[in-house]
């Protein structure tokens, strides 16, 4: 079967470029051309790799990656972008991405490196957070599973699953309304921060001894909201 790969670029002949010499290595190659076509390619095809520009329309490749960690962790990404300092390279490697190519590029490299990222994309071979405890509580990402500290088994949906591991992995700082908004909705989906507040209310339901004085999942009036892991860290 041969693999899929998902080539996001907003500049046409560069893409129709990559994706010829993709496809004469006899790769099947889907494309996008802005972050939120990315996004709802990712959703529906099943895919092997993602070739990921940064600057792009109505959501940059970086916010893109962001999202997509929050649901998968296994699935290569490389991002291909003109942005070259130092600064974009460690941001781009610490939000989730596999490799960082900058424009321009050697098509032979960049076929190499895409050879190189399939050969050792397996689902254990990716590092990420698989399990998280804090107050007598467990959470299982891999499962899209919880135990409470009353022993409760409890069943996440993919919204709940993308909010609890963007909040624990920024344990400790506050993530914006908005931001958790574009990472788990996407642009263009406008739901009520109300929406966010019933997910907040729904953890410290199942995760919170005492739901009046939470101990983790915290609203910042204003701004957004804040999980942290032990009550010292306040």
């Amino acid at each position: 079967m041969s693999k899929r790969i998902l080539l996001v670029e907003d500049e046409e002949r560069l893409l129709e470029v990559v994706k010829l010499n993709l496809e004469l290595e006899g790769y099947e190659v889907i494309t996008a051309i802005d972050g939120k076509e990315a996004l709802d390619q990712f959703h529906v095809q099943r895919l092997d790799l993602i070739l990921l520009d940064v600057m792009l329309p109505r959501m940059d490749g970086f916010a893109v990656c962001r999202s997509i960690r929050l649901e998968n962790r296994t699935i290569p990404i490389l991002f291909l972008t003109a942005k070259n300092s130092a600064q974009d390279r460690v941001m781009g490697l610490k939000i989730g991405g596999d490799d960082y190519l900058v424009k321009p590029f050697d098509l032979e490299e960049l076929l190499l490196r895409v050879q190189r990222l399939l050969e050792r994309s397996t689902p254990e071979s990716k590092v990420g957070l698989s399990e998280f405890e804090f107050g007598g509580n467990t959470i299982y990402f891999n499962k899209h599973q919880a135990k409470n500290y009353q022993g409760q088994t409890i069943e996440l949906g993919k919204k709940e699953h993308m909010i609890l591991r963007l909040l624990i992995e920024r344990n400790g700082d506050t993530v914006s309304r908005e931001e958790i908004l574009d990472l788990v909705w996407g642009v263009d989906v406008y739901p009520s921060t109300r929406t966010i507040d019933n997910f907040i209310v729904g953890f410290r339901k199942h995760f919170e001894k005492d739901q009046r004085n939470p101990t983790h999942f915290h609203s910042i009036r204003g701004v957004g909201y804040r999980f942290i892991s032990q009550p010292f860290d306040q």
